[in-house]
């Protein structure tokens, strides 16, 4: 596969990734069409093992988001502003400590997002436990499942 076709695929997987924090897209479910694709144009046993992976991850992902509450993150005050700050702290907590530090990365930017509209620290809180309860964990496990997904291929790619 050449370097323009990764590169796609990489900016297919973004765009699922961003798709995760808004509502109706179908983020997870373009990540794994970006493995498909990937895995199509590459066939070879670490593709398929990591297709079939990213399946199974997903699956995870969703029998855990129908144990969690449902999504109500507009009825707790979220803004476009926090997913943002949200999805990049998640983003960037992926890349400081990885893997594991999309969680703290993505309450992380919830809080600097609700510090940056409120003003104070008690405030902010507050407000990140309220989004975090009020759909926050959903979004987290759909985000923190396409994260692993992102680094298994990037690995594959770049090592396998």
């Amino acid at each position: 596969m050449g370097a323009w076709e990764l590169l796609l695929v990489g900016v297919v997987m973004l765009l699922g990734l961003c798709g995760v924090l808004v509502p109706g897209v179908p983020g997870p479910w373009l990540v794994w069409a970006a493995v498909l694709w990937w895995a199509l144009h590459d066939p070879n046993g670490l593709a398929w093992g990591l297709l079939v992976g990213a399946f199974v991850v997903l699956l995870a992902a969703q029998a855990v988001r129908w144990q969690l509450p449902p999504r109500r993150l507009r009825q707790s005050g979220a803004t476009r502003r926090m997913a943002v700050f949200a999805g990049a702290g998640a983003l960037l907590g992926f890349c400081v400590v990885p893997v594991i530090g999309a969680i703290p990365g993505f309450v992380g930017g919830i809080y600097t997002g609700e510090r940056l509209r409120l003003g104070g620290h008690g405030e902010a809180v507050a407000a990140t436990r309220t989004a975090m309860r009020m759909g926050g964990t959903s979004v987290l496990t759909e985000l923190f499942a396409c994260l692993l997904i992102l680094g298994a291929w990037l690995g594959a790619v770049f090592w396998g």
